[in-house]
């Protein structure tokens, strides 16, 4: 295996593109660049998380869309701070976005929030304080 991404269904690209575009994610404008995809790139290595309009991700799937009345995934992303923490939480609602789990600290040593974007995926933003890791 030499890559790795993610996809996932969105109803409207261009509301997605806003979203995580306010949130400082950056957008690979060479590949996935449609009317029906967006590519994020993610973290040091350039994670890509595609984003497909409903009808072209079932047509990679031939399935239905999860409803996403549950979580099946947590989509997790690292910050370096806790104010980081908080001012992530923050634009994801202020951009669109839901949470109704507001910055915390975690186990002593993780601080982070968990938010949805405007399709309910569920992104957990968080900050690990290493010298306080259980041993």
């Amino acid at each position: 295996m030499k890559q790795f991404w993610i996809n996932l269904p969105v109803k409207d690209v261009k509301r997605s593109k806003e979203f995580f575009g306010k949130l400082g994610f950056q957008f690979n404008p060479q590949y996935g660049d449609q009317p029906n995809s967006a590519s994020l790139l993610l973290g040091d290595k350039g994670v890509v998380v595609m984003l497909f309009d409903e009808p072209t991700f079932k047509g990679f799937t031939n399935t239905e869309v999860a409803d996403r009345k549950q979580t099946e995934v947590l989509l997790s992303i690292d910050a370096q701070s806790k104010e980081e923490v908080d001012e992530m939480a923050k634009k994801a609602v202020e951009a669109g976005g839901a949470s109704s789990h507001k910055p915390s600290q975690m186990q002593g040593w993780m601080y982070g929030c968990v938010f949805s974007d405007p399709d309910g995926h569920r992104w957990n933003v968080l900050y690990m304080d290493m010298s306080k890791m259980p041993k």
